[in-house]
């Protein structure tokens, strides 16, 4: 009876160890996701349809400048006004984040998707919409 006894306990302890790596699995997977990017030349074709948002500091758009229509929110402010409700007339808008490479212009966009926004980033981000502008003329 106590071999019968430890077997079924071995069998439930398995089960559950293997339903906790399933969870994880699933927890990274969720923790690791990427918004949906677009690319630059895209972006040209369909910026009127896009809110543009610049994740990136102050300095750094005064430094660098932005792409025309483009409102400038950093990264922290975009998060806690997405967070807080104060975005919520942008719900049922596509919103465009970018930063200068891409990392952060993901994690906005990122963010906003969890909260109920639609939100893309530009693939490879400021620098790569003023690679496409210059290559367009």
């Amino acid at each position: 009876i106590l071999k019968k006894n430890l077997s079924l306990v071995a069998t439930a302890g398995s089960f559950a160890f293997i339903c906790h790596l399933r969870l994880v699995d699933k927890a990274i997977k969720q923790s690791n996701k990427v918004a949906d990017k677009i690319r630059a030349k895209d972006l040209a074709e369909n910026k009127g349809d896009l809110v543009l948002i610049d994740v990136r500091e102050a300095d750094e758009v005064a430094e660098d400048g932005t792409i025309e229509g483009a409102v400038n929110i950093p990264l922290g402010q975009l998060i806690r006004k997405g967070r807080q409700g104060g975005l919520d007339d942008l719900k049922g808008k596509t919103i465009c984040t970018y930063c200068n490479g891409g990392y952060r212009g993901n994690i906005g966009a990122d963010e906003l998707n969890k909260k109920g926004f639609t939100a893309v980033t530009i693939d490879g981000g400021y620098e790569a919409w003023k690679k496409e502008k210059k290559n367009a003329r």
